[in-house]
């Protein structure tokens, strides 16, 4: 019997749940292409700390944290008390309150450059506003992004003629060339340049190169071009003051998701005054955008917001979390290339899996062994069937790409983790299921 027949043996619940999901999600039933598993992926109970338990009894190591949001680990008590607490007083006012402005005053004391914040449901929400006050701002309509950056799936952040999208004057360009990034600023018909920090594929499965996303901020602004840097994943993770903050960057617009609400649903725009001056009545009154939203800055979301942000303002979540990622990358390439493995760890707090050739190996700073895109994002399809014997083995990896890290996770949670990952490795290669790259140790 193999491992993912004995997964399916071993998981009879979570095979029921996913043949009723069948017939209502038409996303192979699910709802987040992030959760399709082959065969299919457990259903979960309910999470604590650095663990998730699902509906066969099995517990994991978790990897996922809500897909990035949860970098404080599941159920932290301050967050858990504070919105315990909203939720007596009223989940959603309609009107304004106090917890908002506590919330905002704690996002511009840690984000370059924040004079205004304003709040969405989501970081998307946040990314789709953002290109709208660069439209209104410059008076310009076109877009401009970067292969492989994800923004979210509106029409303006998913790739042009993708399927039902409108057409909506976006170019996209290859990253690092400074000359064509120029050659376009220079045409001087793009109302924003969108980037997402970090790198592409949360925070940086494909990094950029530090000179490049330097010089990218004053060229924009030369040509009167908003820079938008999407910290949806990074913002709060990477430090407090984001991954700008880590890089000393200033852009014109800044969003955030995920961190900043505690994992609870929510994303927030901030910016220059001038430009996010456009949401001002009379500013002029046929330039003002009206920004409505029944879910904006809900009283039990700021409190969860307030709570979170309070804890990651000094900067020690961040510092315990990228060195519990430093540790995680020593003690697994460590033990990838004992096994001769060619497989490596690499990234800050969130750990991303390399599959193939290695160019160079992985240096302290969480750099990848190559700098070729291509090798970055290939093996996915193995990948995701290594994620899979890794669930066998207790571990809950973002599909075998990549592994988010937690204040909450141990050095004893990292250590079972890549006993587990060189566990799943070499029995996923003696079954067939993955191979090596040719010229591998």
């Amino acid at each position: 019997m193999t491992v993912i027949d004995e997964y399916i043996r071993s998981h009879p619940r979570s095979k029921q749940l996913h043949e009723r999901a069948l017939q209502h999600f038409a996303a192979k039933g699910v709802t987040h292409v992030g959760r399709m598993w082959e065969p299919f992926g457990p259903y979960m109970t309910h999470a604590r700390g650095s663990r998730i338990w699902d509906v066969d009894g099995h517990e994991y190591i978790e990897f996922r944290n809500g897909h990035g949001a949860l970098i404080l680990g599941h159920c932290h008590p301050a967050v858990v008390k504070a919105i315990q607490e909203q939720a007596a007083k009223g989940t959603l006012y309609s009107a304004s309150h106090q917890l908002e402005i506590e919330w905002a005053e704690l996002i511009k004391s840690m984000v370059p450059n924040a004079e205004r914040v304003e709040f969405f449901a989501c970081g998307q929400e946040a990314n789709m506003m953002g290109i709208r006050i660069a439209r209104a701002f410059t008076g310009r309509t076109a877009v401009l992004r970067f292969e492989e950056n994800f923004h979210g799936w509106a029409d303006e952040l998913v790739a042009p003629h993708a399927p039902g999208a409108v057409d909506t004057k976006t170019r996209i360009i290859p990253p690092h060339d400074l000359k064509v990034l120029e050659d376009e600023l220079a045409t001087r018909q793009f109302a924003a340049v969108l980037t997402e920090a970090g790198g592409a594929h949360m925070a940086g499965q494909v990094p950029w190169q530090p000179d490049f996303i330097r010089a990218l901020g004053p060229m924009a602004g030369e040509h009167g071009t908003v820079w938008l840097l999407d910290e949806v994943v990074t913002g709060f993770r990477d430090g407090p003051g984001g991954w700008a903050g880590l890089m000393g960057l200033k852009p014109d617009l800044t969003s955030l998701g995920k961190c900043v609400a505690g994992g609870m649903p929510a994303g927030a725009l901030t910016g220059r005054a001038e430009v996010m001056g456009m949401l001002t009545p009379g500013f002029p009154p046929a330039r003002w955008i009206r920004h409505s939203g029944t879910w904006n800055a809900m009283p039990i979301v700021c409190a969860a917001g307030v709570a979170a942000c309070r804890l990651l303002k000094d900067g020690s979540v961040q510092r315990r979390v990228n060195e519990t990622g430093a540790y995680m990358r020593r003690a697994g390439n460590e033990a990838l290339r004992k096994c001769r493995y060619n497989w490596r760890l690499y990234g800050r707090s969130i750990i991303h899996v390399y599959f193939g050739p290695v160019d160079f190996e992985v240096d302290t700073a969480g750099n990848p062994p190559t700098m070729d895109s291509r090798k970055l994002l290939a093996g996915s399809e193995e990948k995701h069937k290594l994620g899979m014997y890794l669930l066998q083995y207790g571990i809950h990896s973002q599909q075998g790409r990549m592994f988010i890290l937690s204040a909450a996770h141990t050095e004893e949670d990292i250590d079972r983790t890549v006993q587990a990952l060189v566990r799943a490795i070499g029995d996923a290669m003696a079954e067939g299921a993955i191979g090596e790259l040719p010229g591998c140790c």
